[in-house]
């Protein structure tokens, strides 16, 4: 099953079950429930979102609704150097401090930061940010992990961390500049409930950038490239945390282009999961 929210023309935000290419409504007034995080916090949030279900409403179709990103009000967290390929990259930014991101790919401890709260999230269709002062800017497709507030792995979405290498590579204690600012975190198109996904290790992630319509960069990479577990990068964010409404985690990229490649404004990025969608995006830089 995959929820969503969503909304028709001006309307208020829905909630919904995404059935193929339609949208169904969930009756959420006069339920315990009131958001989407709320059914994630169900025992069975499939069988509650059935049971939810709105039978007076007509179904809408995928491309006449905006889709948005699909969380209320959990924190987004990510987790960085769970691929070789991205400690490959982290060790490329900064000579000084490269040793630092082999030491981290090794430890017990994952690297874990803080990436964004839900209104600088930005959902599908929707423009990602490059900053301005930035001059060496990646896309950063991620599996992300929908976790509720007893960090239970209810569900999946797709994640856009978008990165400014350039900045990061100056001094690692800039990697909040570096991560953390208006519309570097996209979200979506949707969650998909974990008993809907594939076996972990054969979940494929794909991206290709273009640019005037032609495609410019192009990755791939699976799930079974990650060094860590789902549950060991959970279980490391809730020591000592409490998340009252949930928490979205990126996993860490295994796609990253060479330092030849920098986002341009006007770039389109599509990732595409197994079992998930496609999350597209166009980017924007400089002020707002």
């Amino acid at each position: 099953m995959k929820l969503a929210r969503y909304r028709i023309g001006n309307g208020p935000m829905i909630v919904g079950i995404v059935e193929q290419d339609r949208l169904r409504a969930l009756r959420l007034g006069g339920s315990p429930y009131t958001a989407l995080a709320g059914v994630l916090e169900a025992d069975d949030p499939a069988t509650v979102a059935r049971e939810l279900v709105d039978p007076a409403a007509a179904t809408v179709a995928v491309a006449d609704a905006t889709l948005l990103p699909p969380i209320d009000r959990q924190e987004v967290w990510a987790a960085g150097v769970t691929y070789k390929r991205s400690r490959a990259a982290r060790m490329e930014e900064s000579a000084g401090a490269a040793n630092f991101y082999d030491l981290v790919y090794e430890a017990a401890r994952p690297e874990l930061f803080f990436k964004a709260m839900p209104d600088r999230v930005v959902g599908p269709g929707a423009a990602v940010r490059i900053r301005r002062d930035a001059k060496w800017n990646v896309p950063e497709p991620e599996l992300t992990l929908v976790v509720n507030s007893r960090l239970r792995l209810v569900g999946f979405t797709i994640g856009n961390d978008m990165s400014s290498r350039d900045i990061e590579g100056e001094n690692p204690l800039y990697l909040p500049q570096a991560k953390v600012y208006d519309q570097s975190c996209a979200l979506g198109p949707w969650i998909t409930l974990a008993e809907a996904m594939p076996q972990r290790e054969s979940i494929a992630i794909h991206m290709v950038v273009k640019r005037g319509g032609k495609p410019v960069f192009e990755g791939a990479t699976t799930i079974a490239q990650m060094a860590r577990t789902f549950e060991e990068l959970i279980e490391y964010l809730g020591r000592d945390n409490t998340f009252a409404h949930g928490v979205c985690l990126l996993t860490g990229t295994g796609i990253v282009p060479d330092a030849t490649f920098t986002l341009r404004a006007g770039d389109h990025v599509a990732i595409t999961i197994d079992r998930i969608g496609t999350l597209e995006n166009t980017v924007v830089q400089g002020t707002h």
